[in-house]
């Protein structure tokens, strides 16, 4: 099973952060966060809040350990860039490129589940919910009283 976490519009150029991503992309995931910890570059901050909004989404939402968990992939695209202008002397103006980047960090599960063995419970709001239907489809309609 995928999992996937995504952050848009990063102030961050790509070139510097498929730097790092490029280095951690093919490590474990205790080994890819001990290398952001000690790599000293502003990219890191990024690329491991990342990667963490993705653990997290594989352990609260999925229930998978980190353990069963491998990187697939970093993605790192380009996202809009910012046009802005520098005054310099002589009234002229020197253009400035604010570039942006869209970080996806896709994790995978090392096994595969069996197509045999299914999600006996189901979600607790589900399961209401399909009470509460239950009941009003039971109950007899009331009608309005005319005046």
């Amino acid at each position: 099973m995928l999992i996937k976490a995504t952050q848009k519009y990063t102030r961050q150029a790509p070139r510097k952060l498929r730097l790092i991503a490029n280095t951690v992309k093919k490590l474990s995931i205790e080994q890819a966060l001990s290398q952001l910890a000690i790599i000293e570059r502003k990219a890191t901050l990024e690329v491991t809040k990342v990667m963490q909004q993705a653990i997290a989404n594989a352990t609260h939402n999925h229930g998978y350990q980190l353990k069963d968990l491998e990187i697939e992939s970093i993605l790192v695209n380009e996202g809009p860039r910012y046009r802005r202008f520098n005054p310099v002397s002589r009234g002229r103006a020197h253009s400035i490129t604010k570039r942006t980047s869209h970080i996806t960090v896709t994790l995978r599960t090392k096994e595969e589940p069996k197509k045999d063995m299914k999600a006996v419970e189901k979600p607790v709001e589900q399961v209401e919910k399909k009470e509460i239907k239950e009941k009003k489809a039971a109950a007899p309609k009331k009608r309005a009283a005319k005046k």
